[in-house]
């Protein structure tokens, strides 16, 4: 015997492109049924009232088998702090009249956060023959996504470094890197895999491997290439400010991964010690080695002093990039 198809549905999480683009398909889905237009309806869940939503999915379809009804944050909005007893009401009746939608209802719950799993809505989307619920949240291995977005999605190849490297810089924003990955994939137009180059060129990621360079050509003692370093991210727009505060930011991640690495932790612990992406975390590893514990305080100390100067007003910005830089190769 056939399943008979669910009445209502329930998407919700924190990946907001995945959600989005099952909706999207069963919104496709639906609408291949006859005067689909006539027969679908969208509302707003944080100003719509239960009664109108429900009333929508009861009504019968017009020459149609199927009735649409889309709603998005409903469910946040009835359990959101202040809601109160007409929140709890409206769920406690949503609840109970889901079970009876229906065999033409489609009714599709969309929610841009993970429910608590104690919610009547997300245990009656589970249990109840009629429901059906997809959780989607971000993955934490966003590289592996990447790698898996673009040659199920979109035919397309890239190449591992350079799929870390675009996840060290969207994060956890799949959205992002989703409009990021494409944009690499037009500019490669199928002539070979994404590089990590490629993603250097077109990508935000250029301020960060710029900074990378600088610190390399600090180690090395080479001042001009540092200070080449600091006129790509000013002709990258970025202003003094936001230079030294990545400066700051790059030896203080330094210190703290030279401390980390000679109290003998392990570099593969680096990026849940510092907070940041694995991919970044590699390279501060390896950079971390060009220095000893006591020149990177002294560097970091150097640093903040200059940090402390601009900000009081004693010296201006990007006087005090040059300054710092050409003291820091020397």
């Amino acid at each position: 015997m056939t399943k008979a198809a669910p009445t209502f549905y329930l998407l919700h999480g924190d990946d907001d492109l995945r959600i989005e683009e099952e909706a999207e398909r069963l919104r496709r889905e639906f609408s291949d049924s006859p005067n689909a237009n006539l027969n679908t309806a969208v509302f707003d869940g944080a100003q719509a009232e239960v009664g109108d939503i429900l009333g929508a999915a009861l009504a019968f379809p017009f020459l149609a088998d199927i009735r649409l009804v889309m709603v998005k944050g409903l469910l946040a909005h009835l359990t959101r702090k202040g809601a109160g007893a007409t929140g709890k009401k409206a769920l406690e009746d949503l609840a109970e009249q889901l079970p009876q939608l229906p065999a033409w209802a489609r009714l599709l719950l969309i929610e841009r956060q993970k429910l608590d799993e104690r919610n009547k809505v997300v245990r009656l989307a589970r249990s109840d023959e009629h429901g059906l619920e997809k959780l989607y949240v971000v993955p934490k291995d966003t590289t592996t996504w990447i790698l898996q977005r673009a040659q199920n999605t979109y035919a397309a190849q890239i190449e591992p470094r350079a799929a870390a490297a675009l996840a060290s810089v969207t994060q956890a924003d799949l959205r992002a890197a989703d409009n990021e990955l494409f944009k690499l994939i037009l500019y490669v137009d199928g002539a070979r895999p994404i590089s990590e180059a490629d993603v250097a060129l077109l990508t935000p990621y250029v301020a960060e491997t710029s900074m990378f360079a600088m610190v390399d050509a600090i180690a090395e003692g080479r001042t001009q290439t540092a200070m080449a370093s600091i006129r790509r991210l000013l002709e990258q727009q970025e202003d003094p400010f936001s230079i030294f505060g990545m400066i700051v930011r790059q030896f203080r991640l330094l210190l703290l991964a030279k401390e980390h690495l000679v109290s003998g932790g392990y570099p593969k612990e680096l990026a849940g010690v510092l907070g940041i992406h694995p991919y970044p975390a590699e390279k501060v590893a390896r950079q971390s080695r060009s220095f000893t514990l006591a020149r990177l305080e002294t560097i970091y100390r150097a640093v903040q002093d200059y940090d402390l100067r601009i900000k009081t007003g004693r010296i201006d910005p990007l006087l005090a990039l040059e300054l710092l830089v050409a003291g820091l190769s020397a």
